[in-house]
C-alpha cells in the first residue's frame, strides 16, 4: 500500500506556476502584488452531509474545488491557490484518480495552483482552502448594498435541489430533466468570469449556496437594509414547468442551495451594462427587486404583489444531505 507521502507526490504534487514554493513542506509561500489584497476562503464537504455516499469521485473532485472558485467570485477575485486535506476511509487508488481528474481539470480551466494540504484516514471528507486577489479597496462585499439598488441573479435557480430531491426518491424526472438537475448537483459552474467583471459595477454580492432567502438574508443583515423580491422573476429551471408541484418548486427556489450561482445589487443605472455583460458572457441575468429601507429582512411577493412566506435555507446544524 502506498505512504502519505507516496500518494501525495504521485497525485498532487505539480509544479506551481506563481508560488514561491509549492507541495512538499510544511507551508507554502506565495507573493501578493503591491496593490492587490489576498481573498482566503474554506470550504469543507463531508460524505452524508453535503452528497451523497457513493458519490462519483470525478464530480467531486470539480465540487470541492468549485464551492470554492465559487467564493472567489462572490468577491470579484481572481483564484490564485489553493491546498486541499483530505480525510479517506481507505486507500482507493482508482477513486483518487477519478476524484484528482475533476479537481485538476477545474483547476486549470481557472489558473488555480495546488500548493499544499494534508492527508489522513477517515470519514470521506474534502476541505479546500483557496487563495485569490483582487485590487486593494476593490472586493465585492455583502455589506455594499446600497438603498434603492436591483437585486439580480446570474443562471438559474433550483436545479441543484432538485437534483437532490431526485436522488432522495422525492420527485419523479424525465431522464433529460434528471440529468440535468443531478449535473447542477454534482459539477456546479463557478461565476468566476462574472464576479470579476462586476466588481466597479455592483455594490454588493454573495454566492448562492445555502438557498436565496438565506443568502440574500446575509446581505441585508450586512448592508442594514431591507428586500422585496418577486418571486416570479425568479430564474428557474424549466423543468419546474411539467411538476406542477408549488411546495417543492418554492422549496428548491429559495431555501434548496447548492446553486452555486451570484445574487449581486447594483444601480438602476448599470441596468445597460449588465445586460450588455450577461450577452457577452453568455449567461442569464435577471433582475429580481430591489433594496429598500426598514429591516434587514426579505419581501418576497407572489405575481399579483402580495406578501409570500418562505423558509430559511441550508443549515450545517441542522438538516442532512
Amino acid at each position: 500500500m502506498p505512504s502519505e507521502f507516496e500518494l501525495i507526490g504521485r497525485y498532487f504534487e505539480r509544479s506551481a506556476r506563481d508560488a514561491v514554493l509549492g507541495v512538499g513542506d510544511d507551508a507554502a509561500l506565495v507573493r501578493a502584488g503591491a496593490d492587490c489584497e489576498l481573498a482566503i476562503s474554506t470550504d469543507m464537504l463531508l460524505e452524508g452531509r453535503h452528497f451523497l455516499p457513493g458519490a462519483e469521485p470525478r464530480a467531486l473532485g470539480h465540487k470541492a474545488l468549485a464551492v470554492n472558485l465559487s467564493d472567489m467570485a462572490a468577491m470579484g477575485a481572481r483564484p490564485r491557490w489553493a491546498t486541499l486535506a483530505i480525510a479517506l476511509p481507505a486507500v482507493d487508488e482508482s477513486w483518487l484518480r477519478g476524484f484528482c481528474e475533476g479537481l485538476f481539470a477545474l483547476a486549470e480551466r481557472h489558473g488555480v495552483d495546488l500548493i499544499g494540504g494534508d492527508t489522513t484516514r477517515g470519514p470521506l471528507t474534502l476541505a479546500v482552502t483557496i487563495i485569490g486577489e483582487v485590487t486593494r479597496g476593490k472586493a465585492l462585499l455583502r455589506s455594499g448594498a446600497r438603498l434603492g439598488d436591483d437585486i439580480w441573479v446570474s443562471g438559474e435557480l433550483g436545479g441543484a435541489a432538485l437534483g437532490l430531491a431526485y436522488l432522495q426518491g422525492r420527485v419523479k424526472l424525465s431522464s433529460e430533466a434528471a440529468w440535468a438537475a443531478c449535473k447542477r448537483l454534482d459539477e456546479p459552474e463557478p461565476r468566476v468570469e462574472l464576479g470579476r467583471r462586476l466588481v466597479g459595477i455592483a455594490h454588493s454580492a454573495i454566492d448562492l449556496s445555502d438557498g436565496f432567502g438565506a443568502d440574500l438574508g446575509h446581505i441585508l443583515e450586512r448592508s442594514g437594509l431591507g428586500a422585496s423580491v418577486r418571486y416570479g422573476e425568479l430564474p428557474r429551471s424549466a423543468a419546474f414547468a411539467h411538476l406542477h408541484n408549488r411546495n417543492l418548486e418554492q422549496h428548491c427556489l429559495l431555501s434548496g442551495g447548492d446553486d452555486y450561482e451570484l445574487i449581486f445589487t447594483a444601480a438602476p443605472e448599470a441596468r445597460g451594462a449588465l445586460e450588455a455583460l450577461g450577452g457577452e458572457l453568455g449567461l442569464r441575468l435577471s433582475r429580481v427587486g430591489s433594496i429598500e429601507a426598514g429591516a434587514a429582512t426579505l419581501r418576497l411577493l407572489d405575481r399579483q404583489g402580495k406578501p409570500m412566506t418562505h423558509a430559511g435555507g441550508f443549515d450545517h446544524f441542522k438538516e442532512a444531505s
